[in-house]
């Protein structure tokens, strides 16, 4: 089970925190605290990475891997796009759909994490995973699941801070070699996947919230043939 709510309509109302939430507790607790911990984390305004590559796709059904206060399925559902926003944090889910039903716009809101979530398989036009904080496993169940919610003809768009792969563990316990990286989820592809793009290139980034210091993006787009 997902928790999962449409937001502007007449019955939507904010995410349940206390419950329905299927993934790490210790990880929603992470980053609840994140957010809880300033009243804005991020600009409010789309990741520059995503309008670059989405602007000129047909709408359909998109997956937003990590949305976090929202602003890129707001953007999505702005412009026709069937959205389904993923995050673990309850209290961004919160911001979230606060945001959706101001704007008088639908969204459905899946708070799980990515491998927990059961999502439908080969079901999504585009796969949209803006700079996520995905957790390695020896299975690569991460990187499996973004390509898993792929539908064929549809894309995945993985974009990530460049230079973070290679970086050394920081005192405050973040290792990079934890997470997953766009060249990580590159190398499972195969014979039913194009790249479209892959290279890294100077970030667009909105004025403002955190992780503006970031200069260049890695991005990875690809699309599945079958």
């Amino acid at each position: 089970m997902t928790d999962a709510i449409t937001a502007g309509s007449p019955a939507s109302e904010a995410p349940s925190t206390a419950d329905g939430y299927v993934g790490d507790p210790d990880v929603r607790s992470e980053w609840d605290q994140r957010y809880a911990d300033r009243q804005q984390l991020w600009s409010g305004r789309p990741n520059g990475a995503l309008v670059a590559e989405a602007a000129g796709l047909t709408p359909g059904r998109v997956l937003d891997v990590g949305c976090g206060e929202g602003a890129d399925a707001l953007w999505l559902a702005r412009r026709g796009w069937e959205v389904t926003a993923l995050e673990v944090s309850g209290v961004a889910l919160e911001r979230a759909a606060g945001h959706a039903r101001d704007a008088g716009l639908t969204v459905r809101w899946v708070h799980a994490s990515l491998t927990a979530a059961a999502l439908p398989q080969a079901s999504f036009d585009l796969v949209s995973a803006q700079y996520p904080a995905l957790l390695r496993t020896p299975d690569a169940e991460a990187e499996r699941a973004l390509l898993a919610a792929v539908a064929p003809g549809g894309l995945l768009l993985l974009v990530h801070h460049a230079g973070m792969d290679s970086a050394n563990a920081h005192d405050s316990g973040f290792d990079p070699a934890d997470y997953v990286w766009p060249s990580m989820v590159a190398q499972l592809l195969d014979g039913d996947w194009e790249v479209e793009v892959d290279e890294q290139r100077p970030r667009v980034a909105p004025d403002g919230g955190a992780g503006a210091h970031h200069t260049d993006d890695l991005v990875l787009r690809v699309r599945r043939l079958r």
